[in-house]
């Protein structure tokens, strides 16, 4: 009698995760190189035109792209719901660790309590759903799963950090000009969602000529976002000193968040398909976008760039697991 081979949808859906991790870590480590050897400075200059040139052309290209070719249905509808869970109650569980400020004290000092809560309520909260998220789902499971991370974001991520998140930032440190909304009719690929979800809606045809452009223009985007996340990773002096304060952050951040999302993806009534990369796509370590509030509303930058670097370098152990238990 033949063997049967249970297939689960994980192996059903992605090469070897360390083969996929291992390559996208070679596109990071250069970044790294190339900040060492341009120095900070010149290297923040750099990465900043980089971020720029995805968050203007090509990351918006992609995201039409994408949702234009997605149907609009109640499955999808589900991402944004477990997303926008998952960001609210892990910024609930930081604001119950960071709040009173206590934690911050014990290890760090004379060092200003306000700035550091606000940037580990964000590093907590907010993940790097775009920027490491689409490289990672891509990779892992396929161009099909790039609408997940894309409304995972900017369907619930990107709506929140612009009003729940700049208002944890405004609360912690110094109110700037413009609102939240304000900031959220600004980014270029929110208006690209919006277009591609109608366009996918009215059953609009996509011409082949666009297509080509369109797909041209997206493939830019996964290796300039991991060169730009290797760009942003740097540390301070002392760093190892504050580790008992990030712990907390980098917990939530790596593992209580992909409970939740496994959790809600139950609730709602996830397609077991979608399930594995929206677990994937929680599992995100810290926003780099995060560093621009920072630097916006006086956080504590230096702070939460530390929670990028740890919870990234991190994450390369920690993805894999997530997958194997899905497995």
């Amino acid at each position: 009698m033949q063997a049967i081979t249970v297939i689960s949808p994980v192996q059903r859906y992605h090469p070897p995760m360390q083969s996929t991790l291992f390559g996208m870590a070679i596109i990071i480590l250069a970044g790294i190189g190339w900040r060492l050897l341009l120095g900070g400075r010149t290297a923040d200059t750099v990465r900043g035109h980089l971020a720029q040139a995805v968050y203007q052309v090509f990351l918006p290209a992609l995201v039409v792209h994408v949702l234009w070719q997605t149907p609009v249905n109640l499955n999808a509808a589900r991402i944004p719901v477990v997303a926008a869970a998952c960001v609210l109650l892990t910024l609930l569980l930081a604001a119950l660790v960071y709040g009173n400020g206590r934690l911050v004290r014990a290890f760090m000092g004379q060092h200003p309590v306000r700035p550091a809560i606000g940037a580990l309520l964000l590093a907590a909260a907010f993940g790097n759903f775009t920027y490491l998220g689409l490289p990672v789902l891509t990779q892992t499971f396929g161009p099909w799963s790039q609408f997940v991370a894309i409304q995972f974001d900017l369907l619930a991520g990107t709506p929140l950090l612009f009003t729940v998140g700049v208002s944890v930032a405004r609360h912690y440190g110094h109110a700037a000009g413009g609102t939240a909304f304000t900031g959220l009719v600004r980014v270029p690929a929110v208006w690209a969602a919006a277009a591609g979800l109608g366009l996918s809606f009215l059953s609009v045809p996509q011409p082949a000529w666009l297509n080509e452009s369109l797909t041209t223009l997206g493939s830019a985007v996964v290796p300039l976002m991991l060169l730009s996340v290797g760009m942003a990773m740097r540390w301070q002096a002392g760093w190892a000193a504050r580790i008992p304060v990030l712990f907390p952050a980098l917990v939530i951040q790596l593992a209580l968040m992909p409970l939740i999302a496994w959790g809600m993806c139950q609730i709602v009534g996830m397609p077991e398909r979608l399930r594995p990369p929206v677990l994937v796509e929680a599992a995100m370590p810290s926003m780099v976008l995060g560093l621009v509030l920072c630097d916006r509303f006086r956080l504590d930058a230096g702070l939460y760039a530390e929670a990028v670097t740890l919870s990234t370098a991190l994450s390369m152990l920690t993805l894999p697991v997530w997958l194997a238990m899905l497995g």
